[in-house]
C-alpha cells in the first residue's frame, strides 16, 4: 500500500501522457464533483471531448470553476495531460490566487502500456510518435514541479504501485481547530519577561524553573492554553529569558505561538542573511551572545517551526501576529504568510516614517474572533469582532492577555519604560476615520448567505430590497432594534374530526423530536410587541450610546407600536413596574428587552378589524335573513327549496359565529386606558442573553411584572405538562378546550427547556407551535370553513416552508441574543435582524 497525503484543501493537479489512468484514478479516489476534467470542459463548450480547436475556452472555464470550489474551499482535482509548463503555471496561479497549496501526482506509466489503451480507443486517432513526444514532455517536467510551485510531488511509476495508492488527507499546520480551549492570549511581550511570568501568576499559571532558576515552563491548574501572538523579542532587557520559557511551554503541550515581524527578522539574521539591525535587534543580538550556542540553535528552529496563524475552537478564533482577513483565515500562501506577520500597509508613511497600516478591522465582517498584536495601543478595543492586545509593555505600557472564552482583560503594567517608541501610543478610536456606529449598505443589500451558528441562510437580492424598504422607511433607529420575534408554525394537522387544529397533533409533534415536558401557554389575541426598556435616558444601550426616551417600544416587523406620546407613557409605566419588581438588581442590568402581547388586538389593528373582517360579517348578516325570508315563504308554499333554506340558515349561523369570534378581541381604549401587556419571555439584559433560561424563569419574570402593575400587566396562564403522562396530557387537552370554548384564541405550546432547546441530535426545536381554537379559526380561515369540504381541504395544506421559515426565523433571533450580549459590533447584530425582516417576504401561506 502506497499512502500519498494531500491537504485537507489543495489543488491537485493530475499528471500523466494520454493512457496513463488519469481519470480511472481520479474516479477511483475522488469524488465526481471534485474532479475537473479538460475532456469535460472541451465537450462543454465544443460538444468534443477531443476538439483541440476548443482547448483554450475549455481551460479558461476549468480554471474560473476550479477558482470558485478553492474559494469555498473544497478539494479540487484537475484532471489533464499537465505535461506542458505554460498549463502548469496556470494551475499553480489559481492556487495562489486563492492562498492553497498545489499538489501534483505523477502517473509515469510505461508508454507501450499506454499506447496499448490508447489504440483501444475509438476515439484516441492520433499516431505512436505523439505519445513519444508527451513521454519527453513528462520525464522533463518531473524535475521541474517542485520549482513550479508545487508544494507536494508524488510520484508513482508503475500500474502496481498505483493501483495500490491510498489517499490520506491531512490538515494544515494552521487547522487545530479540535482544540477548544480554555486559552490566555498573550499580546507582544517584546523580550519584557519579568513582565510575562508575572502576567502569567496573575492569570492563575504555576511557573517552573530549570536548575539555575530560570523559568522554562507553565501550568494551569484548570488545564488552559496559552496562546503567543508573537514578537516575542526585540526592545526588552530579557529576549533569550521569554524564548526559553515560551519555548518551553510550547514544547510541553501547554502552549502555542505565532511568529511576529521580530522572530522572523531574528531568524533570517541567525540563518546568516543580510538585515537591517535596527528596533531593537540589537538588543537581543548582543543578549543571545551570552547564551550557550545550543540553546540559540534550538530558538531559531523554534522560529522557524512557528505556523503563521491558528484556528481554533471549530474555526470560531483565529490567532495572527498583525490579524488576518476572513479570505484567508485557514489557508496556506506566502501572501497570508505576510499579512499575518505585517498586515497590510497603504504604501504611505506617516510623520514619524513608520509605515501607514491599512485598516483592515473596521472592513472585518467574519464570524470568527481574530485576536493579533503587532500595532500597539494604550487600551485593547474591539472593533468588528477583532481586538489587539498588543498594550506596548517594552513601550512603558502594559502586557495584556484576554481569556477566551469569557472575553476577559487582564494586564500587568510594564516595570519601567524599556524603549521609546518611535510614535506615542494612541488608541484606535483616535482615528476619525473609524465609524463603528454606522451601519454599512453593502452588509444587507444583494444575495448574501448569512451564517448563524445553527446553518445559513440564504437571502434572495429582491428579498433584502423588501427589508430593506421597511428598514429605512418605516422602522426604528437600528440601533435599537437587537430582535425581531420569529413567525410560528402551526402543529399539525388534527385527525379529530371537526377541528383543523388540535392539542394532540402539538403535543405528537414534540413527542416525536424527543421532548418530554412542554409547557401550555395562554394564546393571547393581540399584536406582538418588543419593549426594550432602560432605566433611565442616559442609559448605553448595546455600545450604540444613550436611547432617546429610554427605550423603545416595536411591532414585530420593528415599526415603532403606537408612536409617541403613548409609547414613551408605554415605557415609563413599564420602566415603573420593573423597578418594583426589583429586576434591576436581580438581573444586574441597567435595560430589559420584553417579548410581550399587546392586547386588545383592536388597540393597534381596529382599522384592519373593520375593513377585512367586520365588513365582511356585516354583508352577511345584512343580506342572509331576507334571503331566509323569502325561501322560508317559499317552503311554506310547497317549493322544494328547503335544502336551499337550509344551506342558507347554515351560512347565516357560520357568519353569525365569525362575527363574534372577531368581536372578542375588540375592546374600548382611550389612550393607554383599556390597553394591557402579557409578556412572556425576558429575551436579554445587559451582558446575558436569556434563551438559555426555561419557560418556568421566563414566565415567574412576568408574574412579577403583573403583581407590580396588574393594571397594565396581563398574566399568562399555563399548564407544564409531562408528555409521559396521559393523565396531564388529557387535563391539558380540557384545559385547552375550556379556553376556547370560553372565546380564548387557544394555546402555543413550547419545549419547557426554553428558547434555544435543542433536540438528541444538537437541533434546534420549534421554539413554540400554536393550537388555536375551532371558532378562533373562522376569524383567518373564513365563516364557513367548518364545512365538511372545505375543511377537507384545509387538511391537507403544507407545513413544511412555514415551519422552515420558522426555524430560521428563530435560529437568526438567537444569534441576534447571543451577539448582543457579547457586546458584538452593531453591524452583525444588525444583518441577523435584517435578514429576519428579509425572511418575512417568503412567499409563505400568511394564513397559517
Amino acid at each position: 500500500m502506497t499512502s500519498l497525503d494531500i491537504p485537507e484543501l489543495a489543488l491537485v493537479a493530475l499528471v500523466g501522457i494520454s493512457g496513463s489512468g488519469k481519470s480511472t484514478f481520479a474516479h477511483r479516489h475522488f469524488a465526481a464533483t471534485q474532479v475537473l476534467s479538460s475532456d469535460a470542459f472541451r465537450a462543454m463548450v465544443a460538444d468534443d471531448e477531443n476538439d483541440q480547436s476548443a482547448s483554450a475556452e475549455a481551460f479558461d472555464a476549468l480554471h474560473y470553476i476550479a477558482g470558485k470550489r478553492l474559494r469555498a474551499r473544497r478539494l479540487t482535482v484537475v484532471d489533464a495531460t499537465n505535461l506542458q509548463p505554460h498549463a502548469r503555471a496556470a494551475l499553480v496561479k489559481v492556487a495562489r490566487e486563492h492562498d492553497v497549496l498545489p499538489v501534483a501526482i505523477v502517473l509515469d506509466v510505461p508508454e507501450p502500456l499506454c499506447w496499448e489503451r490508447t489504440q483501444a480507443r475509438p476515439d484516441r486517432t492520433f499516431g505512436r510518435q505523439v505519445l513519444g513526444r508527451m513521454r519527453r514532455d513528462l520525464q522533463r517536467s518531473v524535475a521541474r514541479l517542485g520549482r513550479e510551485g508545487f508544494r507536494k510531488v508524488h510520484v508513482l511509476r508503475d500500474v502496481d504501485e498505483i493501483d495500490a495508492v491510498e489517499i490520506r488527507y491531512e490538515k494544515l499546520f494552521n487547522d487545530r481547530k479540535e482544540l477548544t480551549g480554555p486559552f490566555d492570549i498573550v499580546g507582544d511581550v517584546h523580550g519584557c519577561r519579568a513582565e510575562l511570568e508575572a502576567l502569567l501568576v496573575r492569570l492563575g499559571w504555576t511557573l517552573h524553573t530549570d536548575a539555575d532558576g530560570r523559568p522554562v515552563d507553565a501550568t494551569h491548574p484548570e488545564g488552559r492554553t496559552a496562546v503567543f501572538v508573537g514578537d516575542l523579542v526585540d526592545r526588552g532587557p530579557d529576549s533569550p529569558g521569554v524564548l526559553r520559557l515560551v519555548m518551553g511551554m510550547v514544547a510541553a503541550g501547554n502552549a502555542l505561538c505565532v511568529p511576529g515581524n521580530h522572530e522572523q527578522k531574528l531568524l533570517r539574521k541567525l540563518r546568516g542573511r543580510n538585515v537591517t539591525v535596527s528596533h531593537g535587534l540589537a538588543e537581543t543580538l548582543a543578549q543571545l551572545e551570552t547564551e550557550d550556542p545550543t540553546f540559540v540553535a534550538e530558538a531559531a528552529a523554534f522560529i522557524d517551526g512557528l505556523v503563521s496563524h491558528y484556528l481554533l475552537d471549530d474555526g470560531r478564533l483565529v490567532v495572527a501576529h498583525a490579524g488576518l482577513k476572513e479570505e484567508y483565515q485557514g489557508r496556506a500562501s506566502g501572501r497570508v504568510r505576510a499579512f499575518a506577520l505585517f498586515g497590510e500597509t497603504t504604501g504611505e508613511t506617516d510623520e514619524y516614517g513608520l509605515p501607514v497600516r491599512y485598516p483592515w478591522a473596521r472592513d472585518y465582517r467574519g464570524s470568527a474572533m481574530v485576536v493579533y498584536g503587532h500595532t500597539p495601543t494604550p487600551t485593547p478595543e474591539w472593533v468588528n469582532n477583532t481586538i489587539c492586545i498588543d498594550t506596548g509593555c517594552v513601550f512603558g505600557g502594559s502586557l495584556t492577555a484576554l481569556r477566551y472564552p469569557e472575553r476577559d482583560l487582564v494586564s500587568v503594567p510594564a516595570a519601567k519604560e524599556y524603549y521609546a517608541p518611535a510614535r506615542p501610543l494612541v488608541p484606535v478610536t483616535a482615528d476619525p476615520v473609524r465609524q463603528d456606529g454606522m451601519l454599512d449598505l453593502a452588509d444587507v443589500t444583494g444575495r448574501r448567505h448569512v451564517d448563524y451558528g445553527y446553518g445559513t441562510v440564504t437571502i434572495a437580492a429582491e428579498q433584502a430590497a423588501a427589508a430593506l424598504e421597511v428598514m429605512s422607511r418605516f422602522s426604528v433607529d437600528p440601533r435599537w432594534l437587537p430582535w425581531l420575534p420569529p413567525t410560528m408554525a402551526p402543529c399539525s394537522t388534527s385527525t379529530v374530526d371537526g377541528f383543523l387544529e388540535h392539542p394532540a397533533q402539538a403535543f405528537a409533534d414534540y413527542r416525536a423530536a424527543g421532548v418530554q415536558r412542554v409547557v401550555c401557554e395562554e394564546k393571547h389575541m393581540g399584536s406582538r410587541a418588543v419593549v426594550l426598556v432602560c432605566r433611565d435616558d442616559t442609559v448605553d444601550f448595546g455600545g450604540g450610546g444613550p436611547v432617546p426616551g429610554g427605550g423603545v417600544v416595536y411591532t414585530r416587523t420593528g415599526r415603532p407600536f403606537f408612536g409617541d406620546p403613548l409609547d414613551a407613557e408605554l415605557l415609563s409605566r413599564v420602566r415603573a413596574a420593573v423597578t418594583t419588581a426589583g429586576l434591576w438588581a436581580e438581573l444586574d442590568t441597567d435595560w430589559l428587552l420584553l417579548d410581550c402581547e399587546l392586547l386588545p388586538w383592536s388597540a393597534k389593528a381596529m382599522g384592519l378589524i373593520r375593513e377585512q373582517y367586520a365588513s365582511v360579517g356585516a354583508a352577511g348578516r345584512s343580506a342572509l335573513p331576507p334571503v331566509l325570508g323569502v325561501l322560508d315563504g317559499a317552503v311554506d308554499r310547497g317549493l322544494p327549496v328547503a335544502e336551499l333554506r337550509d344551506r342558507m340558515a347554515r351560512r347565516f349561523a357560520d357568519v353569525t359565529a365569525y362575527s363574534a369570534a372577531y368581536r372578542a378581541y375588540v375592546a374600548p381604549t382611550n389612550g393607554l386606558a383599556g390597553v394591557t401587556l402579557a409578556p412572556f419571555a425576558v429575551l436579554a439584559s445587559a451582558g446575558a442573553s436569556h434563551a438559555g433560561k426555561d419557560h418556568g424563569w421566563h414566565l415567574a419574570l412576568a408574574d412579577r411584572l403583573h403583581a407590580a402593575d396588574p393594571t397594565l400587566f396581563s398574566p399568562t396562564q399555563r399548564r407544564v405538562v409531562d408528555l409521559t403522562d396521559e393523565t396531564a396530557v388529557a387535563a391539558a387537552t380540557d384545559w385547552w378546550w375550556e379556553l376556547t370554548s370560553a372565546g380564548g384564541e387557544g394555546m402555543v405550546v413550547k419545549p419547557y427547556a426554553g428558547l434555544a432547546a435543542v433536540d438528541g441530535r444538537g437541533r434546534l426545536l420549534q421554539p413554540g407551535v400554536k393550537c388555536r381554537g375551532r371558532e378562533y379559526l373562522r376569524i383567518i380561515y373564513g365563516p364557513e370553513y367548518t364545512e365538511p369540504e372545505q375543511l377537507a381541504a384545509l387538511r391537507q395544506r403544507s407545513l413544511g416552508r412555514k415551519r422552515g421559515l420558522a426555524l430560521r426565523e428563530h435560529g437568526l433571533g438567537l444569534a441576534a441574543l447571543d451577539r448582543l450580549a457579547d457586546g458584538a459590533p452593531l453591524w452583525r447584530r444588525h444583518e441577523l435582524v435584517f435578514a429576519v425582516l428579509a425572511c418575512e417576504s417568503e412567499p409563505v401561506d400568511p394564513r397559517l
